[in-house]
């Protein structure tokens, strides 16, 4: 074999062998990513305002004593239903019996009064007619007859304040008969007990604090208090569709709707602020306004005090074609949106799209998808090269 053979012979190799080379790292650096697609599905979508409330009563009314004294009776336990009108408890009335016979005492003793007052102003009017007679035939004084009418005046007088007594005797009768019935506590409202807070035997004192003896719910309709923060009341409004669960069954949503936004939050009931200009820290607080709902509860299954998970719906709709939230390349603005999609040949395309109702998971497509589209919404794991279209980590 020639010399000259030979060198093309190696330069063959070498060439070969570069070739080989550059294949092999061709194919090394060329993308080889597998996507997690998914095609359109079908689901009912709704987009809610989350909240979390507390179950209370739709009326908490605390029955306590008007009257001083001790508690002669308690009738009425823990977990009782009452009538409105029912008998609750008794305080020892003695004192208030005493007031009533003294009331009762003065009254007729204004009575009294007044008869004489009357009788006497009878008496000074027949003698200022005498007087009048007299000085008319000039038999008699002009000084007796001023002294007659002044008499006169002095015994009408008398009878408007005896009048005037009686009213006021009248009032302290009506007073003390009022105090009286005070110390028969009565239920105000149908309702059950819910708290008993005095024993028979226990002194109240009305004058220093209203002591409370028990309180009284309606059991039969609750309401929902639910804290909705100030970025999400703006867009809220009674009326709107609502629903909650509470934690012992998560799994039973309650349908109720919004029926009022408190228009101040609870933070004002402490607020001695009296010019508009607020603190720092103030204005650094988290900001909630009470929402109201209100729910039948036949059954007493929900119980004051319990914690409700409120959703309240802006917006539903049924049987929605829709995607995972994790297809969009970027949040979806003005009801338009962009995801990309695996073709039959397994190249990648970018689509914008319309869309409608979202929640944190999946969002509705209105256009722009047909039923044969895969979106991406992922990378497969263990994919051995990162998708140049994902987000930076």
């Amino acid at each position: 074999m020639s010399k000259k053979v030979i060198q093309y012979f190696a330069l063959g190799v070498a060439i070969s062998i570069a070739a080989a080379t550059a294949f092999k790292y061709a194919r090394h650096d060329k993308p080889n990513i597998q996507y997690l697609t998914v095609p359109l599905s079908y689901q009912d979508v709704e987009s809610t305002v989350e909240a979390v409330g507390t179950i209370r009563a739709a009326d908490l009314v605390s029955v306590g004593a008007q009257v001083n004294g001790q508690i002669k009776s308690l009738h009425v336990a823990l977990g009782d239903h009452v009538r409105k009108g029912q008998l609750i408890a008794e305080i020892d009335s003695q004192p208030q019996i005493y007031a009533l016979d003294t009331a009762q005492a003065q009254l007729q003793s204004a009575l009294a009064t007044l008869h004489s007052s009357e009788a006497s102003l009878v008496q000074a009017r027949l003698a200022l007619e005498r007087q009048e007679e007299l000085v008319e035939h000039d038999a008699g004084s002009h000084a007796d007859f001023e002294t007659a009418q002044a008499a006169f005046d002095v015994a009408r007088a008398n009878v408007e304040t005896s009048h005037a007594q009686i009213k006021v005797a009248q009032v302290n009768v009506d007073t003390a008969r009022v105090t009286l019935g005070y110390t028969r506590i009565v239920a105000p409202s149908d309702g059950e007990i819910v708290a008993v807070l005095a024993v028979a035997g226990q002194t109240v004192n009305a004058n220093q604090t209203t002591p409370n003896l028990v309180k009284i719910a309606r059991l039969d309709m609750v309401q929902v208090k639910a804290q909705i923060s100030e970025a999400d009341v703006v867009r809220l409004k009674p009326g709107l569709p609502a629903y909650f669960t509470i934690l012992g069954d998560p799994s039973h949503r309650y349908e109720t709707t919004l029926k009022a936004i408190e228009p101040a939050p609870d933070s004002i009931l402490t607020d001695t602020t009296t010019s508009a200009t607020t603190t720092s820290s103030a204005t650094n607080t988290a900001v909630y306004y009470n929402g109201l709902l209100d729910m039948p509860n036949p059954d007493n299954r929900l119980r004051i005090s319990m914690t409700a998970q409120v959703s309240i719906v802006l917006a539903r709709a049924q049987h929605a074609a829709v995607v995972p939230v994790a297809a969009l390349i970027a949040p979806a603005h003005d009801g338009r949106a962009t995801v990309r999609l695996v073709g039959a040949d397994g190249n990648v395309t970018s689509r914008a799209i319309l869309t409608g109702i979202a929640n944190d998971t999946v969002i509705q497509i209105l256009g722009g998808l047909g039923t044969d589209d895969r979106v991406i919404v992922g990378q497969a794991a263990g994919a051995g090269t990162r998708d140049p279209y994902s987000m930076p980590r």
